[in-house]
């Protein structure tokens, strides 16, 4: 179910970095290759930084040469919610965390098999647990 957890702006914004606020409660997105994990090759699970949520296991990271992190598959499609964004002049799907609705980044159909799908995420709204990958 998309946005199970429920908070207002200020107690997202009290828990969060301004960036991360800025990224993942008012959908902006940071510069390219200036995010931690866009070039960061350590075996875990990232996971949604709002709400912790398992989002995406670093066997499915791809470097996409975008400067973002970019992953063909996540640990648990129920895991994402996907909407039509027809900001900036652009027709994307934006990628939000199904649990807390927190933006995460938008997905295309340019990535690798075995999905065909690059899943482009901002560093900031991420959290990653590093050892074995798990779901969930």
């Amino acid at each position: 179910m998309a946005g199970t957890l429920h908070r207002d702006l200020e107690e997202w914004r009290a828990l969060l970095s301004p960036e991360e606020y800025q990224i993942c409660r008012l959908g902006g997105t940071e510069p390219p290759f200036t995010g931690a994990y866009h070039d960061c090759h350590t075996p875990g699970t990232y996971r949604c930084r709002c709400c912790g949520a398992g989002l995406f296991a670093s066997t499915a990271k791809f470097d996409s040469g975008t400067g973002w992190p970019s992953f063909f598959a996540p640990v648990d499609d129920a895991a994402l919610a996907t909407h039509e964004d027809r900001g900036h002049g652009m027709r994307r799907v934006e990628v939000r965390c199904a649990a807390c609705a927190a933006h995460l980044g938008h997905v295309f159909p340019d990535g690798p098999p075995p999905t065909g799908l690059r899943f482009c995420i901002n560093s900031a709204a991420l959290r990653l647990v590093p050892g074995a990958p798990t779901e969930g």
